[in-house]
């Protein structure tokens, strides 16, 4: 097929004479076509956005009218004709063009409204594949493609967000739509339909099975432009996909400012480690900064486990995220803005806690509605020069995996449940991580290190600095256990947290090692467990 060339001129102003709606979403159409119609511009419409205009005693051509061909298949086939898409992507200043339209009887469309069958809210709310397939709209994009293809001479409008600019821009120019103006909706119809597109391609992928399509598209619909991003002389901005896993993305703001790049990084992080706790058997608090933890515990109330997971690292908590699994109340409200905290994020707050909140003006306060689910399927994706990685999201619960105790000595009832606990940590801290815990609550993290001896050893000189900042004689870390991310390599990693006064160790294992590990532990008394998991977090 050969490669089309042909110059296309771009007039600064085209009168817009004719307008196609048609909608799914009704919000503004009428009150809009009102507008367009008071300037002397023709109305053609389908479906139900003709009978809205109908019913608002509107003058308005049905779409049958114009292609001479009636509504079937249920709609399906309505706008997929000649009569349409020549009036849509004739290009007015072409004579062959204007030829094929006189011959054939096509009037030109000067302006298409539309928006799409509202795919990514059905899919959202767990429709079957076939109520899935159904909500796909074909014509929809087709038109908003063929319009905003042919912005030279159309204007295409696909958010009711738009409505008034373009009625004032027509004002403005005496029934007249300027370049500047088609130019900025063709780039968000594209941008619409891409992200459409996106979202039917990876429902489907879902729905197979199919870990890796040919192609893999992310699509998005922007939420804020943000200040800047991870720096100052960054750009960002924060686009939401339709997807309604409660987190940071689905919270609502209580108070506030606005959130940050990396406030909404570090947000996310924090929720979706607070969500492997099951809040109907514990009380939950983590504390992060950078995207790490900082303090993680468990305890008899929000308040308890605040303190315990503030106790860990007081310093590193100042300037952080604090996220709850249960209903915020006044007691752990109180403790939390003692220090500077940057958002909160539960999924619920009591009248009590919002009031003590509410004093601190610029701390943000976000309402998600429910946890998210640490088993559930989805995507992760991350850009490198070029392409972009994509995996399934790492949805292994430490609860669900067959623990094997592979030392002389198995753990306690105790030091098991704390190795649980520290495993479920350890997921959500950057590789090499290390957690040491000690009755529900971390006492040293090692996070992000090159060598995993070094983790080690950084998460005990965090203990050692957490004990002394709790006036405590004896170190934190003394019976206490720890976990690895991934297997250790090489015996002198262990051997540094038995130093520190671990008892207990839980990794995955897999090492070529393993024997010599075991047997270091097993020389040091330690109880050992190997989950065949890893979690590898960059």
């Amino acid at each position: 097929m050969a490669i089309v060339s042909k110059s296309v001129p771009v007039p600064p102003l085209v009168p817009v004479k004719r307008a196609l709606l048609s909608v799914f979403d009704k919000t503004g159409l009428v009150d809009f076509a009102k507008a367009l119609s008071e300037r002397g511009v023709e109305l053609v419409s389908t479906g139900g956005s003709y009978k809205a205009l109908k019913d608002a005693g509107l003058s308005v051509l049905d779409i049958s009218e114009v292609t001479q061909f009636p509504e079937i298949m249920d709609g399906r086939v309505k706008t997929l004709h000649p009569m349409v898409h020549g009036g849509l992507l004739s290009i007015r200043d072409d004579a062959e063009h204007q030829a094929a339209m006189s011959e054939h009887g096509i009037t030109g469309i000067d302006l298409f409204c539309g928006n799409l069958y509202p795919f990514e809210d059905v899919v959202a709310k767990g429709a079957d594949y076939a109520t899935g397939v159904e909500n796909i709209d074909i014509g929809g994009p087709a038109m908003t493609r063929a319009a905003a293809k042919n912005h030279a001479y159309v204007t295409v409008v696909t958010d009711p967000a738009d409505y008034d600019q373009v009625i004032a821009e027509l004002d403005k120019n005496d029934g007249q739509s300027p370049i500047d103006l088609r130019k900025m909706l063709a780039l968000k119809a594209f941008a619409r339909t891409a992200a459409y597109d996106a979202a039917v391609s990876n429902w489907l992928a879902d729905q197979l099975d199919e870990a890796t399509p040919a192609h893999r598209a992310v699509g998005g619909e922007l939420a804020e432009v943000m200040r800047y991003g991870e720096n100052p002389h960054q750009s960002a901005g924060f686009y939401k996909t339709g997807e309604s896993r409660p987190g940071v993305a689905t919270a609502r703001q209580i108070q506030g400012k606005t959130l940050s790049y990396n406030n909404i990084n570090d947000t996310d992080a924090a929720f979706e480690l607070v969500s492997e706790f099951d809040p109907a058997r514990t009380s939950a608090v983590a504390i992060i900064k950078h995207a790490n933890p900082c303090g993680v515990a468990e305890g008899a109330s929000l308040k308890e486990a605040y303190e315990l997971a503030l106790r860990c690292d007081p310093v590193s908590a100042f300037g952080g995220i604090v996220a709850l699994n249960q209903k915020l109340d006044a007691a752990a409200a109180e403790e939390i803005v003692k220090i500077f905290t940057e958002v909160i994020i539960a999924p619920e707050a009591d009248e009590a806690a919002m009031e003590i909140i509410a004093a601190k003006k610029n701390l943000r306060l976000l309402l998600t509605g429910g946890l998210a689910d640490a088993r559930s399927k989805g995507l992760f994706v991350k850009s490198v020069a070029g392409g972009l990685l994509v995996q399934s999201r790492d949805n292994g619960v430490v609860d669900d995996l067959d623990l094997k105790v592979v030392t002389k000595r198995a753990p306690s009832e105790q030091e098991l449940s704390d190795l649980k606990f520290a495993f479920r940590v350890a997921k959500h801290v950057k590789s090499n991580a290390i957690v040491y815990a000690k009755d529900g609550a971390t006492v040293g993290v090692g996070a992000g290190q090159m060598s995993r001896i070094d983790s080690a050893r950084i998460a005990a000189r965090k203990a050692l600095d957490a004990t002394e900042a709790a006036g405590l004689s004896e170190a934190l870390t003394k019976g206490c256990v720890v976990a690895s991310d991934a297997f250790f390599p090489f015996a002198d990693g262990l051997l540094s947290a038995a130093e520190a006064g671990a008892t207990a160790v839980i990794q995955p294992g897999g090492s070529m090692r393993d024997d010599d590990v075991i047997a270091a532990a097993d020389e040091a008394g330690l109880a050992m467990v190997m989950t065949g998991m890893r979690h590898f977090r960059h």
